[in-house]
Order: C-alpha cells, then structure tokens, then sequence
C-alpha cells in the first residue's frame, strides 16, 4: 500500500514508467469525498473506474476497457459502476454559498464518532463533512440514506468546508399528515435475479459480500427487498449448486421466479436479518454453505449475513434502485401484519432513544 495520496502515487509511477497518464486505466471502489480516490486520480489524465464491489466480474472489467478505448482523453473523466461515464468540470464544484439552505443524502456515518459525509449537489461536488454536534434539536444519530437540510460552512479549526444548522429533511412536519400515518420509512437493498427471487421465496438464507454494507445493523434489523433491474451473470452457476442438493428443474424454476405482478424495479418483501460476520475461503467452500448462499465458495462474497425471515409484501411497490443501503416511503398497508414494531414511528424509523441501548451493534472497521 502506497504511503500517501492516490495523486502522489500515480506521479511516482507516470515518473518511473514514463507512461503518460491517459494511458492509464484506474480501478477503485472508493469514488470521492474525503477518502475518495476516483475523482483525484481522473483529475491527472488518468480514466478512472468506479468499481464499489471490486472487481468481481469480468463484465465489470471488459466494461471498462470498453470505454476505454472510446474515451477521447479528457481529464476528469469517470466510468461510473453502471457503466456511464460522467465527465467533471476542471475543478470540484465548492457548492452553493454559506447562506443558502441545501438538501443532501447521508452517504458515510461512523456512529462511534458521531460524524459522516453528506453527498449533494452535481457529481462534481465533493462530499461534505458532518458532525451530529452541528444537528438542531436532540440528533445523537444519523444513518446512511437519511435526507438531510443544512447551509455549507467553515471549520474554524481546519479551514474546511463543512455542513452546518443540519435538520433532517421533514423534521419540522407535522406528524399528524396523512402522508406520515400512511407511509411507513424503510431500509432497503437492491439485489438482481434470480438472486433476489431465490431469496424472497425464502431459499436463499446467506448474503454474502466483499464489503461492509450490513454490518452496522444489529441482528433483527429490517430491510424491504427491491428487484434490480438486470439479471446477475454467474453463468447459471447457481443452478449447479441448488441441484447439487436434490432439486428438480421444475423446482429451481419456480424458486427463481416471483409472483404476478412482482417484477424488476419493484420492493417486493421485507426481511429481517441476522448476524453478519466473516468467513474464510473453507468456510465458503463447505456444501452447505453454498447451498445457503446458492452460489460457489469461490463466487461468494467473504462477508455474510444471515437472512432470518422474509415473506412477499402484500403488493409490490416500484422504487428507484440505489447502491447499498437507502431508504424508501411506502404505503403501510403493503406491510404484512406483523413486521412493524410498536417502537416504530409514523415514519417507520426507531427513536433515537432506542437506538443508544446497550443492544446495538457497532463495529470497528479497519483496512
């Protein structure tokens, strides 16, 4: 690992080689920001590629080699993860002006410290620090996905900008609306067939990934399950697996499809997880591990979680897909009974009382 910035490292190399930046293609999963290393490294001449899950596929590297090759040099040019290539203007945007009331979207938060980062404005905008500190009215907590209302500001200390008079979006509201008493606020991840439907009808018990996305939510957290809108391409593999347990084709079938009117696009059910913890090669080659997870140790993610109980909303519900962790309104009365808790409020969140229990998960994550 380079001891410095990405910046400093592809100078050393470009100086070393002699290869000139815009014959360099770069992968990161870390796009901007305060630890972002997409955005600088393009900033160089390079063709940076934003690849968040690594590089796990080969469509994932072949997709940017394609655009590579069609790329006409500019600096600050980005392969984004779904594949569009999104060209920055020759310097950050600094955002709008002290005095102007924003609205961004939680991106970061390391609960333990009490700060994160707030992504707004275009893609050209760098990723604003906030402290839960610099929050109107008794916020302890912020979490990924949350909408949040602030002006940009200084640090004294540092000279940096950061987000000041922050205000979680709606929070002045009255919570008696009729929007509020029904729509109910959830966390949702997006996952691509058949995956997703192997899951939803109950099959699939493991998810397993190379990054951290579950593991700040404690075992029972509940999550709405939303249909990507393509289909995963491990070579049918899966298929070898769930045979290799004794199912028929007729049966793989019907595991991998969802019921009339439940397509891509669509939340389609709610789940409840449980424990997420690491797992080393062996563990992932075990049969029985992969027949949880319906995928080859060496396919599967180092990272699992378990999925406790999961069951088909009463009506699907379209959303817009996002990366990780995010959160959507829906209808109430598309919950099956049973799933939403008396601690829950109008809007579907947990109070923030119940939140600082001692029964919260918090990780340390290093590397």
């Amino acid at each position: 690992i380079f001891p410095g910035d990405k910046q400093k490292h592809f100078a050393n190399l470009q100086k070393a080689s002699g290869i000139p930046y815009d014959k360099m293609l770069f992968f990161d999963d870390a796009r901007d920001g305060r630890y972002g290393n997409c955005v600088p490294v393009s900033q160089l001449g390079v063709l940076a590629a934003h690849t968040p899950g690594g590089i796990y596929t080969e469509t994932v590297f072949h997709t940017a080699i394609q655009a590579y090759k069609e790329w006409d040099g500019q600096a600050g040019t980005i392969i984004e993860h779904d594949g569009t290539v999104t060209k920055l203007p020759a310097e950050e945007d600094d955002g709008p002006a002290s005095s102007e009331r924003v609205t961004g979207k939680v991106v970061k938060f390391f609960e333990d410290r009490g700060f994160g980062f707030i992504r707004y404005g275009n893609r050209g905008t760098k990723d604003l620090f906030v402290h839960v500190r610099n929050c109107n009215g008794n916020v302890e907590f912020l979490e990924v996905g949350d909408e949040l209302t602030f002006r940009v500001g200084t640090d004294r200390n540092t000279g940096k900008k950061m987000a000041v008079d922050v205000e979680k979006a709606g929070a002045s509201s009255s919570s008696g609306s009729v929007e509020s008493a029904d729509t109910v606020n959830l966390r949702v991840f997006s996952m691509n067939q058949p995956f997703a439907a192997l899951l939803a009808n109950g099959h699939k018990t493991l998810e397993t990934r190379n990054g951290t996305m579950f593991m700040p939510y404690a075992e029972g957290t509940k999550f709405l399950l939303h249909v990507g809108r393509r289909t995963y391409p491990d070579g049918d593999r899966h298929i070898d697996v769930m045979k290799s347990g004794g199912l028929s084709d007729a049966e793989i079938g019907e595991l991998k499809s969802l019921p009339n009117g439940f397509g891509r696009g669509m939340a389609v059910a709610i789940l409840e997880i449980g424990k997420t913890f690491d797992t080393t090669l062996e563990e992932r080659c075990d049969t029985e591990f992969q027949r949880k997870v319906c995928a080859f140790g060496e396919d599967s993610g180092r990272r699992a979680t378990e999925i406790r109980r999961v069951q088909y909303l009463k009506r699907p519900i379209k959303v817009s897909g996002q990366g990780g962790v995010f959160k959507a309104d829906i209808p109430r009365d598309a919950v099956p009974d049973g799933w939403l808790s008396e601690n829950e409020n109008a809007s579907g969140g947990t109070s923030s009382s119940s939140r600082s229990g001692g029964g919260r998960v918090v990780y340390s994550i290093t590397g």
